[in-house]
């Protein structure tokens, strides 16, 4: 192990129970005013100065979140001199995420915490000459109707058939769906307003006609600010909550595929396509800001290649 990451992990070994409540003081969306001994101290200012920069430019808490907790990491590796931009010193944190099984994805997050840090906390104009690291391109996991049919029909609990049927047919982010409230649903128009989504735009997506009189007697009684999926004990339902529906109800299904809560969403897309809706309607109802976003799905639902025939013959 080198001097730089022995280094490291002693440091986070000292502050990991620091790390715990910074944490959960992020999470619950609370100022950190907390003082501690001068090196915690000192990262502590520069992920204050992050934090409110970020306010101000009015980034999502998620975003925030990750934003902070990337550069948390980088601080850690860099161990001090934070505001001082050291090209060669991220190019070897980067290195060090990558040794350590960091997805591409995470370390890009990171990469672009450190420019938001330079760039707008630092205010230094340095350009940082560092490529984003390459993802692996992959598919969707797209579920067939019949797939999408027996992982809705496999709960017990109405509410939550109710919930996956919304999801699957609105095209909705497992975010979005928790988010519902009584006054985000146009029963009579069948149109969903999801509110400061992704990206925090808002949008409207479709509610299937099939299910509006269930959502009528899930949100009878209730105040237009109430969720539509209520937790048991009242408030918002937790993603992990309604990703678990989802899992339970595909483990139920006896369906093998690699699927997540997000794979009703890639299958509302692409079966839209196959109906041979517009993809320009189809890129307004996901939300998607890039169309080359949208047309990832028509490499699932080709219609063409999936006429051709194997030239194998047993």
């Amino acid at each position: 192990m080198s001097a730089n990451s022995l280094l490291y992990e002693l440091k986070y070994i000292i502050y990991t129970e620091y790390c715990i409540l910074y944490e959960i003081l992020i999470y619950l969306n609370r100022p950190i005013t907390i003082k501690l001994y001068h090196f915690q101290g000192t990262m502590l200012t520069e992920l204050n100065r992050t934090e409110r920069e970020l306010r101000i430019k009015n980034y999502s808490s998620k975003t925030i979140k990750s934003y902070l907790y990337g550069l948390r990491e980088y601080f850690s590796f860099k161990a001090n001199n934070y505001p001082e931009l050291d090209q060669e010193n991220i190019r070897n944190f980067l290195l060090h995420c990558a040794q350590n099984q960091i997805s591409p994805q995470s370390r890009n997050l990171f990469l672009y915490a450190i420019k938001f840090y330079y760039r707008n906390v630092t205010r230094n104009l340095q350009k940082i000459e560092i490529q984003s690291a390459k993802k692996p391109k992959s598919l969707p996991v797209v579920l067939s109707r019949i797939e999408i049919r027996k992982t809705i029909e496999s709960p017990r609990n109405p509410k939550h058939k109710l919930l996956l049927s919304l999801a699957y047919g609105g095209g909705l982010r497992v975010s979005e769906v928790i988010s519902l409230k009584v006054q985000d649903l146009d029963l009579d128009e069948l149109t969903i307003h999801i509110k400061q989504a992704k990206g925090q735009k808002d949008r409207i997506s479709v509610i299937p006609e099939s299910i509006a009189d269930e959502l009528r007697n899930l949100v009878a009684g209730k105040a237009n600010n109430d969720f539509v999926f209520a937790s048991e004990r009242g408030g918002k339902l937790t993603t992990r909550t309604a990703q678990k529906v989802f899992e339970n109800a595909l483990q139920v299904s006896g369906i093998k595929k690699d699927a997540t809560f997000h794979s009703l969403r890639h299958s509302f897309a692409t079966h839209l396509l196959e109906n041979g809706t517009d993809i320009r309607y189809v890129q307004e109802l996901l939300g998607h800001q890039n169309i080359r976003t949208t047309q990832i799905y028509t490499q699932v639902t080709n219609p063409q290649l999936k006429n051709i025939k194997s030239p194998f013959c047993a």
